[in-house]
């Protein structure tokens, strides 16, 4: 019988590549996508494991000495890590994975261990030993069957949920749920209406009488409401006001004009270009569809492009009142009610 094949010089020395910067995972992840079949599937696995072995085989000094950092950004194998201004391209210890509830999202604490190398952008590499726990959790449903939930962001402080009064209509229904998702996740919610301007005529007028005495009934229960237009500069000033050293989640369907209110607020922050452009180094392909960015003023946004929806986390048939407290006292207008049942009746038995 043969012997197990010996290794050859080249997987020998994944490891000693990587930690020196010169592993070039996207050629290998672009080579990939040709099925299991390619001859560069089996070797883009091997780097992988190596990858994760090398993580895994170093010394764990006391994590509680260890510096604690943010996560900005989840890719396949990595994830950067801001830490006093700078940022960090991370690996997950192995073993981190396996007892974490979940695993890595965007706005976890995590302790990591600097390991005194740098990738192709000159960042410093690292490996994190411990997410700390989450203060607040955003989950999504996973993209097939939506029902599994799917944590995307944590920490955030409130979630902007914007929605336009013209271009598109707006989805009351669909506000309420996002309303109920971030008070499930322990997340302050704020209704923003974008789009004032555009909306005339008759049927414009209606909408809008709608929509004041919507976010006149949204106040009436406790949530913070807003109305914006950017040609008007509508707005902006309470919006700035209300981002400046906080984490906000940014929510609501495309189109209703996201990327424009934050443009409006900082030139120099553009979540359309975030969104499409190719990232440069390794690990390119993103596994959340969620990005922090930071605000000049203080504070940071989270961006979710291409959540469609977000699961109500914590949320029951039987607590389902608390966040409708006005189903609960019977102030509810029709509209509301209706939402009320079409989430009750989502909701499992």
């Amino acid at each position: 019988m043969k012997g197990r094949p010996k290794k050859s010089h080249r997987e020998k020395d994944l490891t000693s590549r990587y930690f020196a910067g010169r592993l070039d995972e996207d050629q290998v992840e672009s080579q990939e996508r040709f099925g299991d079949k390619s001859k560069h599937f089996q070797q883009r696995k091997t780097e992988k494991t190596a990858l994760l072995r090398a993580a895994e085989e170093l010394v764990t000094p006391d994590i509680d000495s260890l510096p604690i950092g943010d996560v900005l950004q989840v890719y396949s194998l990595f994830c950067e890590v801001e830490f006093e201004g700078k940022v960090l391209l991370c690996v997950v210890r192995r073993t981190l994975t396996k007892v974490a509830s979940g695993f890595i999202v965007v706005g976890d604490r995590v302790r990591f261990r600097e390991i005194n190398t740098f990738d192709e952008q000159t960042r410093p590499e690292a490996v994190i030993e411990q997410i700390l726990p989450r203060r607040t959790l955003l989950t999504r449903a996973d993209s097939f069957k939506a029902i599994e939930a799917q944590p995307i962001v944590a920490n955030a402080d409130q979630m902007l949920i914007v929605a336009a009064l013209a271009e598109p209509w707006p989805k009351w229904g669909l506000i309420d749920r996002m309303l109920v998702a971030a008070k499930g996740g322990g997340l302050t919610p704020v209704v923003f209406l974008n789009k004032a301007d555009l909306a005339d005529g008759k049927e414009g007028k209606k909408q809008i009488e709608f929509a004041l005495a919507a976010l006149e009934h949204y106040r009436s229960i406790g949530v913070t409401t807003l109305q914006t237009s950017v040609p008007k500069r509508k707005g902006l000033e309470t919006l700035e006001n209300l981002l400046r050293d906080k984490t906000t989640v940014l929510a609501g369907h495309s189109g209703v004009g996201k990327s424009s209110l934050l443009t409006a607020i900082q030139p120099s922050l553009d979540l359309r270009i975030g969104a499409i452009s190719n990232y440069t180094g390794k690990g390119r392909h993103t596994t959340t569809t969620a990005k922090r960015y930071p605000l000049e003023k203080g504070g940071y946004v989270v961006d979710t492009p291409g959540v469609k929806l977000f699961v109500l986390w914590n949320v029951t048939r039987e607590n389902l009142e608390e966040v409708f407290p006005d189903v609960a006292a019977g102030t509810a207008p029709q509209w509301r009610m209706e939402s009320f049942q079409r989430i009750l009746d989502s909701l499992p038995q």
